[in-house]
């Protein structure tokens, strides 16, 4: 079975839409470990819209499963990382007018960038992974610049409506799996999944872990989230 890395970002929305202290999202992770989570994955974005450096220094002290940090490639961010040292780096390409992550990393454009910084976060023991399309040059040039694991980006098949699309989409995936394998990459995958789509991609064989954060704290908002996180798992 693939394992289940909960994002708790949108916790920290809710409370940085009132400026206050609650809710928690180091309380929120705290429950999705006890509820079967395997990992906690937060973005540490540029413009600190949601989760604050606090909020991972704390979960580094406190969880007791693993912290996967998604950053933008920036010296500022490098740094905070090698500061923190998180048990995996996922990068992603940022935006600051976005409302989520809208892509894949670029990693063919990027590439002598990548491959300095990826050696230094991996350097420091910190498993680096990149958020990529399925597609299969990024793939290679993933595998060329040193990573581990490559984060597939489901959007695109999360927005299809057609069946027909969706199993294009689903395709498209399951060869960027496969490429990756080839190349001994790590392959997890995640970004726009929920209780409705999760099924097929689910039924693809080589994803290691998938890391689902809104449609979570969605369901936790009127279950709770154990039972919320307890869901999804069953679902994987």
């Amino acid at each position: 079975m693939a394992k289940l890395g909960v994002n708790v970002d949108h916790i920290a929305t809710i409370r940085q839409a009132r400026g206050i202290e609650e809710p928690d999202p180091v309380a929120a992770a705290l429950l999705a470990e006890l509820a079967g989570a395997h990992g906690i994955t937060v973005h540490l974005r540029e413009d600190r819209r949601h989760i604050q450096d606090r909020d991972v220094e704390l979960l580094r002290q406190t969880i007791k499963t693993r912290l996967n940090l998604e950053m933008a490639l920036t010296e500022e961010m490098i740094a905070f990382a090698l500061k923190v040292l998180p048990d995996a780096v996922t990068l992603v390409p940022e935006g600051r007018h976005e409302l989520t992550t809208e892509g894949g990393l670029d990693v063919c454009l990027l590439r002598s960038t990548l491959k300095e910084r990826i050696a230094l976060l991996k350097q420091a023991g910190i498993v680096v992974s990149l958020f990529v399309e399925p597609d299969l040059e990024q793939i290679k040039a993933s595998h060329r610049v040193g990573a581990d694991y490559i984060e597939i980006h489901t959007g695109t098949y999360c927005e299809m409506r057609n069946p027909g699309d969706q199993r294009e989409q689903l395709q498209r995936i399951e060869l960027a799996i496969s490429a990756a394998r080839k190349l001994n990459l790590g392959v997890n995958a995640g970004h726009g999944l929920n209780y409705r789509n999760i099924g097929p991609v689910a039924a693809l064989k080589g994803i290691e872990e998938f890391n689902i954060g809104h449609s979570i704290v969605a369901r936790a908002a009127l279950v709770g989230m154990e039972r919320a996180v307890r869901e999804m798992l069953a679902l994987i």
